[in-house]
């Protein structure tokens, strides 16, 4: 088999688990955060940092609802099985880049990464997110380039994969649905206040031996966890973010 029929079969199956196998980072960070403490001088300076990751992971989400926004009917954002395609995208985010809910994932997840300051977290969630991406990002392209053809290869000799580039952008071509990114992205911001909360929680209680979060965090913990109860009632019981 030649190696890229190799990365092509290695990105299927990573597709198909892409739900789970970030988890097999979490015994990482634990460890990390339970055994090296933040080198911060000041608690200032801690609190800028923290700030400073939640906005990269903010970001990302930012970039993914732009994604998700502005996405046709057909598409395979949230299947875990196979890529699916009704059409090829080539304008809005993906005028930028080729894969922008993988670079979207990658800012979220560095942010997180960031947030308990352990130096060489963020080095292997980059490493980490790079293998992953890189092989499910080649079987998407296989597909697409079997799909559209000439297509795919022109857009895909304008736009970089993951570096963007705004000389080739285009405004997209598809009206942006609030509806969408609620019906689908909502717990998006609930992903970032947990691991903000449970990461300052834990470095917190370890440095003053007993149970203690700190106010932002936990508030905006709380608040995202109110609006993810919220947007999941009324996703489950009402029609009203259909469109």
């Amino acid at each position: 088999m030649k190696l890229q029929d190799h990365l092509v079969r290695d990105g299927d199956r990573l597709f198909r688990g892409r739900s789970y196998l970030p988890l097999l980072l979490v015994p990482v960070f634990i460890a990390g955060v339970l055994t090296t403490a933040p080198p911060f001088s000041t608690r200032g300076a801690e609190l800028a940092w923290e700030y400073l990751s939640v906005a990269v992971a903010l970001a990302g989400l930012g970039f993914r609802v732009w994604a998700v926004g502005s996405a046709p009917s057909g598409t395979s954002e949230r299947s875990t099985v196979n890529p699916r395609a009704s059409e090829l995208r080539t304008t809005g985010p993906y005028s930028l880049v080729r894969h922008p809910l993988y670079v979207a994932n990658g800012l979220m997840a560095l942010g997180i990464s960031l947030f308990p300051a352990v130096w060489y977290l963020p080095i292997v969630l980059v490493l980490a997110t790079w293998l992953y991406y890189e092989r499910v990002a080649i079987r998407e392209e296989a597909f697409l380039a079997e799909r559209f053809g000439a297509g795919f290869d022109a857009w895909s000799s304008r736009v970089p994969a993951c570096w963007p580039s705004f000389a080739s952008y285009e405004p997209s071509a598809i009206p942006f649905s609030w509806k969408k990114v609620l019906r689908h992205e909502f717990h998006g911001l609930l992903v970032i206040a947990s691991g903000a909360f449970v990461f300052d929680a834990v470095q917190e209680s370890l440095r003053a031996r007993a149970w203690r979060a700190d106010g932002p965090w936990a508030w905006f913990f709380a608040v995202s966890s109110v609006l993810f109860v919220v947007f999941a009632a009324l996703k489950r019981g009402t029609r009203v973010f259909e469109d």
